[in-house]
């Protein structure tokens, strides 16, 4: 190899060993010290929604949290900008929050050109009908004909008019924006049918004063990855917030819980180590302290300990892990190797 090439094959080594340059979002939330979340405005039980003292509790706060944990030790430096379904992206786009972590499907438009880029997803889903039981109906097949609720600006929508044209069925549009206000059309007859992601609907459901009267039907007409978003022109911050999640997931795979993360420190395990920074180095690329992981994991608990804790079988949506189970136990939740 010739001294040119040797000096070019330096500038690579260099570039590949050098952690991620801090970008204008990174260096935003850091000077603020919160990360600014886009939630769901409505309110969405087992997801986003506020308890009896106005607290933010949910699956999706939750991963606000840990990204919080991560970047600044603290789960708690994170403020919540409820967001309907049609300004979630705008306020992404513009800046008013940094990650928008509200039930949102990846799709391919709005990774492009939208300008948004998906982290990861934090929860498989699939959209769903419910109706009254005395309806009489207990098939999507048997919707013909039939008013259906839904939300503008969603792929709930599209997939909604996909689904009747595609088995020469009609329906009649009940849209409304505001997800209470849609609800409550609902409740009120004013439509047949109740439709959004299967887990929106399990979380609408287990608000009703008597649930057991109303029916999800068995169909699932879409694939809807749910999971954060940020904008693009960041890659740290973008690397921030992925790695968090996929480091929940890590965390599960290897049994390592809020709860004994601390004695976890001891392990001989590599991965482990790497983890919750006993090795260094995974906290350096990502421009964060080595502890980042540790600090998630203790303070919100791995990715089963939330799913588990909002939407699982104990509790009002009683959802079993399906999809959302880690690949080891036939599911689709997988992380990349932490080294």
């Amino acid at each position: 190899m010739n001294t040119k090439a040797l000096a070019l094959a330096g500038v690579v080594l260099a570039t590949l060993a050098a952690p991620a340059l801090a970008g204008e979002t990174f260096d935003a939330v850091k000077e603020k010290g919160f990360v600014q979340c886009g939630v769901n405005a409505g309110g969405l039980p087992g997801f986003a929604n506020t308890d009896s003292e106005g607290t933010f509790v949910g699956l999706d706060i939750d991963f606000c949290r840990a990204v919080a944990a991560a970047v600044f030790g603290d789960a708690e430096a994170v403020r919540y900008t409820p967001l309907s379904a049609q300004q979630r992206f705008t306020a992404l786009q513009s800046g008013e929050i940094d990650v928008l972590i509200r039930n949102t499907t990846w799709t391919t438009t709005r990774d492009t050109s939208l300008g948004l880029n998906f982290t990861g997803v934090n929860f498989y889903d699939g959209q769903g009908f419910m109706v009254p039981t005395n309806l009489g109906v207990t098939s999507a097949m048997e919707l013909d004909g039939a008013t259906v609720c839904v939300q503008p600006g969603t792929t709930t929508e599209l997939n909604l008019a996909d689904f009747f044209r595609a088995n020469a069925m009609s329906f009649e549009p009940v849209v409304i924006e505001k997800l209470d206000e849609v609800v409550e059309a609902y409740v009120q007859g004013r439509c047949d049918v109740y439709t959004t992601d299967a887990s929106g609907i399990a979380s609408t459901r287990s608000t009703f004063t008597n649930p057991e009267e109303h029916l999800i039907l068995p169909e699932l007409i879409s694939k809807e990855p749910l999971g954060p978003s940020v904008r693009h022109g960041d890659d740290q911050w973008f690397d921030v917030v992925k790695w968090v999640g996929f480091a929940l997931l890590e965390a599960e795979e290897k049994g390592i819980t809020a709860a004994n993360v601390d004695a976890m420190l001891e392990s001989t395990d590599p991965t482990i180590q790497r983890l919750l920074g006993v090795d260094a180095g995974m906290g350096e690329a990502l421009g964060l302290e080595e502890n980042w992981a540790y600090n998630a994991i203790k303070q919100v608990g791995n990715y089963g300990e939330i799913f588990e804790r909002h939407v699982g079988v104990e509790t009002p949506l009683g959802l079993s892990r399906g999809l959302n189970a880690l690949w080891t136990d036939g599911g689709l939740m997988y992380a990349p190797p932490i080294r």
